[in-house]
């Protein structure tokens, strides 16, 4: 498990756990913890395609 995944699986706990509790500060940290996951999974991404696109434009075929 990535530790993107891990930080959206810690979140997902942490938004039902406030949830369950009425707390509403942890369920907000939960989805903010989610959200953060979310955004590194979108730059992990995008910086895979760059370097993707980077090798082809590179490749001395």
């Amino acid at each position: 498990m990535g530790e993107s995944a891990m930080d959206k699986a810690k979140g997902k706990a942490k938004e039902m756990a406030g949830k369950a509790t009425g707390n509403e500060r942890l369920k907000s940290e939960g989805k903010v913890d989610q959200a953060k996951s979310d955004a590194r999974n979108a730059a992990d991404k995008a910086r895979g395609k760059a370097e993707g696109m980077r090798d082809s434009l590179t490749d001395d075929k």
